[in-house]
């Protein structure tokens, strides 16, 4: 009868252990060895680190859907601590946690957090509802119009040699001309970097203050170990960068300087937002 009980015991751990399957299929590798992993493989090796950071591509629905995958099948395993995103703005947080506390939630749920439209909502509502019916703490992670504005104008000093460092400036200016389709200014170039970068160290600053185990939702390049939110938790005297995750088309190129791991999804059929930023731009 013990025998039986022991083995009910260890198959109700087993089943607790066993997430549903991901809603999208591709290749997961651990890019230090190179190894191809399953879903629950990955699982595995993320309950451990105390602050994980998720890069996202922020119009690619399958990411969206891996996300909340993630954040229930972690939630499965431990207690999560805190979840951060960058969609979410520091003028949001009473209204955040006044929801969250609510007996009741609103009719109106992006109204009531005064959520951005920016932020496409049909792809972020789950992952935020599900996040708000949970007992930790949904957290803002990115600076707010007016602290922008203030960088915009007066950009600040950043301290730390790896944020400074030339390869990650030249790097994050290649990707901000980029973005917008090479039609800023180079005289806006140098204000639009500190944004960036003030951005990625307020991430990083938030990261560091959230409840452990932490988990930020992030867009790629704030996630990038080489360039984003983890070298300026290295300058902030934390000696051990978060572990990265990132969720990558097929077809992009991700190497163990940017990541950890990467979750290759399908590729979408590419959007012209050149045709609509030359537009904005008058050229």
């Amino acid at each position: 009868m013990r025998g039986i009980l022991m083995l009910a015991l260890l198959l109700l751990s087993a089943c607790q252990h066993v997430s549903t399957p991901p809603p999208v299929v591709g290749e997961i590798r651990d890019l230090r060895s190179g190894q191809v992993l399953a879903a629950e493989e990955l699982v595995e090796r993320l309950e451990s680190p105390s602050r994980l950071i998720v890069g996202e591509q922020h119009d690619n629905r399958d990411h969206h859907q891996l996300q909340l995958w993630l954040l229930k099948s972690l939630g499965e395993r431990r207690a999560q601590g805190s979840l951060l995103l960058e969609m979410l703005t520091p003028d949001q947080q009473l209204r955040v946690d006044d929801v969250h506390h609510a007996s009741t939630p609103p009719t109106d749920l992006p109204g009531a957090l005064a959520w951005q439209s920016g932020w496409d909502w049909n792809l972020y509502g789950p992952i935020v509802r599900f996040a708000l019916s949970q007992p930790y703490p949904l957290l803002a992670a990115n600076l707010d119009t007016l602290e922008v504005r203030a960088v915009y104008a007066n950009p600040p000093i950043l301290n730390g040699s790896r944020s400074n460092a030339a390869s990650v400036k030249d790097e994050l200016l290649k990707q901000v001309s980029d973005s917008h389709c090479g039609l800023l200014p180079k005289s806006q170039m140098p204000a639009m970097l500190a944004v960036q970068q003030q951005r990625d160290r307020r991430m990083a600053e938030r990261l560091l203050a959230a409840p452990t185990p932490s988990l930020l939702f992030a867009g790629a390049y704030h996630a990038r170990k080489d360039v984003g939110v983890p070298i300026h938790v290295l300058d902030l005297g934390v000696p051990q960068a978060p572990v990265v995750l990132m969720l990558a088309e097929q077809g992009s190129e991700v190497t163990p300087a940017m990541a950890d791991y990467v979750w290759y999804t399908p590729a979408t059929p590419p959007q012209d937002y050149c045709a609509q930023m030359r537009k904005q731009f008058g050229k």
